[in-house]
């Protein structure tokens, strides 16, 4: 099962611009598809069946590939989209966070239907990451944008009622990066706080999904220089992936400690990681 990380590009940081693959032991195999489709890609999820990868692509569309990286979906150009995450909500649509309306717009799985903005523009300053759990409950993290604009904090929304957030977490040292629902049902989000500072304390923070409770804090200590960390990923077996600057770290989540570097590459500049059979 290879592991996929989107790489970002040009001003986002000098990344490749690709959708690169590895083997488990972290050696490099290429590119995943070349089609040219791709750029700038962000937001990456499998579809619940195992069948597709949805990619979201930095030329404001999304894409469906399967697993020889050929695109067989494709929304065609959505005019000022600007997609970052996505992942699968808990109708089967596909849910992608828009950076510049900041705020999330659900896709059916055949990306030629009706598209819906499932929370009001401008929810949050801006978004970092969002994720459903089993009963459909919307977990939305706002960050720091790229100009400094934003706040930190994570939003909670219960399924259907998108105009009646409750601020679920407050913490002092979280900047948002990105955000998932652990197997235990807490949520883990990663953090670089300040955000953009080069001396910035980085973590995965876990959090009671009820009451917004710090549960736990995730150090890379010396295992790993995990710059930058964004994208996160659960495996089949409970390992927590994060994509971060030139690596890709993994996390036992249940001991709650680092396992170290899974991935190391120059450049890489990782937006979001999967893996895919």
């Amino acid at each position: 099962m290879p592991l996929l990380v989107t790489s970002a590009a040009g001003v986002n940081g000098d990344g490749y611009g690709l959708l690169l693959s590895f083997d488990r032991d972290g050696k490099p195999l290429g590119t995943f598809s070349d089609d040219n489709r791709i750029a700038d890609p962000r937001g990456l999820a499998v579809d619940p069946k195992k069948e597709l990868l949805f990619l979201n692509s930095g030329n404001n569309r999304v894409l469906a590939l399967d697993r020889n990286g050929k695109v067989v979906r494709d929304t065609g150009v959505i005019p000022q989209l600007k997609p970052g995450g996505g992942t699968f909500g808990p109708d089967g649509r596909y849910y992608i966070g828009l950076r510049s309306a900041r705020t999330i717009l659900a896709l059916p799985v055949t990306l030629d239907g009706a598209r819906e903005n499932v929370l009001p523009p401008g929810i949050v300053s801006f978004p970092r990451g969002f994720a459903f759990n089993d009963d459909g409950t919307l977990f939305l993290s706002s960050g720091i944008g790229p100009s400094g604009e934003g706040e930190n904090a994570i939003l909670k929304f219960p399924w259907g009622e998108s105009l009646k957030p409750m601020r679920l977490v407050s913490d002092p040292e979280l900047s948002p990066l990105d955000l998932a629902v652990a197997p235990n049902g807490n949520i883990v989000v990663s953090s670089e706080h300040p955000f953009g500072s080069t001396d910035a304390l980085t973590s995965v923070r876990e959090y009671d999904a009820t009451d917004g409770r710090l549960i736990r804090v995730f150090s890379a200590g010396q295992s790993a220089e995990f710059r930058r960390p964004r994208g996160l990923r659960f495996s089949s077996h409970g390992n927590l992936y994060c994509v971060a600057q030139d690596e890709v770290v993994a996390f036992d989540f249940a001991k709650g400690q680092c396992v170290g570097v899974v991935v190391h590459y120059p450049r890489l500049n990782g937006q979001a990681v999967a893996l895919f059979p």
